[in-house]
């Protein structure tokens, strides 16, 4: 196996944190600035881009897969950053932050940057580990390589045409009250949150095919879990069991994992 220099790898994993670090520092004051603290959301996908880019940066590892897992989480990073723009765009505070900062004692702005900007700053840093071990990574077993990259185009394919087939239902108004159960979202009821887990699943793979990647196995694991338990689908799923017809279609579709649906009476 080849040699792993650790002294490289914390210097790309201390520049990958003060970077995340400053970068939601300028979030947080661009929140307090426009009084809506969910621009943090529209960080999230722009932080992991930017790790990457640091990583490939000052990553002393294989030179093309640096690159390649730049232009992977580049792609999937600003993607999701402009998505989640023009979906906020317009619309006032994500209820989730309403609820957090209504607890805050003394500074609201300093309460927001310790529990939400600085909390996102370390989660990046965590399931972002793929990114900075690969970097000073030497030697790569290339079936892995490109099962890795199968994955992650599962994954984005899944993510990119989920949120532009639900986007293009919002858009017409005869839809409005109605649930959301065609296309993708007839084989899962969350293929954004599904094609994002299997993004990071596929670049896990990719940073996996070099020694010491697999021990970053945490990363997608935690990315996974805040999708499906914490902050993705079953928090969505509380809000929507509310809405008529959507105890209906969690019978006849798969909460995360992709299967055609059930036919009516099976």
């Amino acid at each position: 196996m080849p040699a792993v220099n650790w002294s490289d790898f914390l210097t790309v994993s201390l520049a990958s944190l003060g970077g995340t670090a400053l970068l939601m520092i300028v979030t947080a004051l661009i929140g307090a600035r426009i009084g809506r603290h969910n621009v943090v959301d529209v960080t999230w996908g722009g932080g992991f881009v930017l790790i990457a880019l640091i990583s490939a940066a000052t990553g002393t590892g294989e030179l093309w897969r640096r690159i390649l897992l730049l232009v992977l989480v580049g792609v999937w990073g600003l993607r999701l950053a402009l998505h989640v723009f023009r979906r906020s765009r317009g619309h006032g505070e994500d209820p989730r932050y309403t609820e957090l900062l209504a607890k805050a004692t003394g500074n609201e702005t300093l309460y927001a940057l310790r529990k939400i900007y600085l909390t996102q700053a370390v989660a990046l840093w965590f399931v972002s580990l793929p990114l900075q071990v690969s970097a000073v990574a030497h030697g790569s077993v290339l079936p892995v390589v490109v099962l890795g990259v199968l994955v992650w185009i599962l994954g984005w394919t899944f993510e990119a045409v989920g949120d532009a087939q639900l986007t293009a239902f919002k858009a017409d108004a005869s839809n409005k009250g109605k649930i959301m159960d065609r296309g993708l979202w007839s084989w899962t009821r969350h293929p954004n949150y599904f094609g994002d887990s299997a993004v990071w699943w596929g670049l896990f793979l990719v940073s996996a095919s070099a020694w010491p990647g697999v021990f970053t196995l945490l990363s997608p694991i935690a990315m996974t879990y805040f999708l499906v338990f914490a902050t993705g689908a079953r928090l969505l799923e509380r809000s929507m069991e509310k809405r008529p017809g959507y105890r209906e279609y969690q019978q006849r579709t798969s909460y995360f994992l992709p299967r055609p649906p059930k036919r009516a009476g099976k």
